[in-house]
């Protein structure tokens, strides 16, 4: 994951997403261990190429023993994809799209968009995603603002 720093591409962004979606409720060590077996499944997480995925390519993932297989959340993974597609042909790129959304009351609107655009995103996996990806974002319960 790029911790901290803003990704280059759309594709590490949704790299970086889906990384987040697959944490939530499993241990940093399960997933940074397999996480190449994500990167080959998910072919480098190509924006174009995970968008394409269907039905044929879910029972494909489904069936690799080095992958997390949460059909909800492989299933999830391709509708991000084609929704940072959406997102590139309307505003260019997906950081062009963070940048245009209003940062100010703790990203609070920034969290609701994810949601509301992403599957598989809850406010938790919103917030991890935009530390991750170097957004300052404060975290009330640890009391301060962090920066990526």
């Amino acid at each position: 994951m790029y911790r901290g720093r803003r990704p280059s591409t759309d594709s590490a962004y949704l790299e970086n997403l889906t990384r987040c979606i697959f944490q939530a409720g499993l241990s940093w060590r399960t997933i940074t261990r397999r996480w190449p077996n994500f990167r080959r499944a998910f072919q480098g997480f190509d924006v174009e190429a995970v968008a394409s995925y269907g039905e044929e390519d879910v029972r494909r993932l489904m069936e690799d023993e080095g992958i997390i297989r949460n059909r909800r959340k492989i299933q999830a993974a391709i509708h991000n994809a084609q929704e940072f597609k959406r997102i590139a042909e309307e505003y260019g790129s997906f950081q062009r799209w963070l940048d245009g959304l209003d940062k100010s009351d703790n990203y609070a609107a920034v969290v609701r968009s994810l949601m509301e655009r992403f599957r598989h995103v809850g406010e938790t996996t919103a917030r991890l995603f935009l530390y991750a990806v170097g957004e300052e974002i404060e975290f009330p319960e640890l009391g301060h603002r962090r920066r990526g």
